[in-house]
């Protein structure tokens, strides 16, 4: 039979232990517990949370990116984690997104490719299929617009140069930046990427449009291929 929660001592108790020490002083699992509330007659909340922790199998244990690529049918596989605790645990994963995410990208001026980073990671290195986005801005290097071009599998998208300049031209926009994720968090740029790259600047200089860069984005990195291009 498991210790209850409330046998345990005050400072092993997740909800006292936040409130005496601070958020930060909790495991990933004593925080996961408060989300989940409560645990089954076996189990403290602790121990469930555990549980889910150990469906890492990923080669990066101590990462609780994992979480995000968890189903619901998956989650309510365990025992005591019905599908509120589970739909809890996917609203939490989507919140962390959304909270490192850029919300007034209308006023972001890119200086630099990390710039571009800055504002798409979050939103595009945790997919699992590739995604090409167009960044639309004005003389400045103010964003106007951020287009969703599209969707590719695993290790492709097809880019169409017609679809990625079809808004710019119709806002009569003078610069642009492709950007696109690999699903493999390699962000090393392939050779239809470099094709694509070129084809696209010279479509774009026909059109008056100036193509800033291409960005490749990774987990946690990302290549500019026009700054790559200089140093070779």
């Amino acid at each position: 039979m498991s210790i209850k929660m409330k046998e345990l001592p005050i400072s092993e108790r997740p909800y006292e232990k936040l409130e005496l020490y601070g958020e930060k002083s909790l495991s990933n699992a004593e925080l996961l517990a408060i989300i989940i509330k409560s645990g089954t007659k076996e189990e403290t909340s602790v121990e469930l949370a555990q549980k889910i922790l150990n469906l890492n199998d990923t080669n990066n244990l101590d990462s609780l990116n994992f979480l995000r690529e968890l189903t619901i049918e998956e989650l309510i596989k365990i025992k005591g984690i019905g599908k509120v605790k589970a739909l809890q645990l996917k609203a939490l994963c989507e919140l962390t997104t959304r909270m490192n995410t850029p919300t007034n990208y209308k006023k972001f001026q890119i200086k630099e490719p990390n710039d571009v980073a800055k504002l798409l990671m979050n939103d595009l290195r945790f997919l699992k299929q590739e995604k090409v986005k167009v960044i639309i801005l004005n003389n400045k290097n103010i964003v106007l617009k951020i287009q969703d071009i599209s969707l590719g599998g695993a290790n492709f998208a097809n880019i169409s140069i017609k679809d990625v300049l079809n808004e710019p031209v119709k806002m009569q926009a003078p610069k642009i930046i492709l950007v696109h994720n690999h699903p493999s968090g390699d962000s090393t740029p392939s050779k239809q990427d470099i094709n694509i790259t070129d084809l696209l600047y010279d479509a774009s200089d026909l059109m008056g449009i100036e193509l800033l860069d291409h960005i490749v984005i990774g987990n946690m990195e990302y290549t500019s291929i026009f700054t790559q291009k200089l140093q070779n």
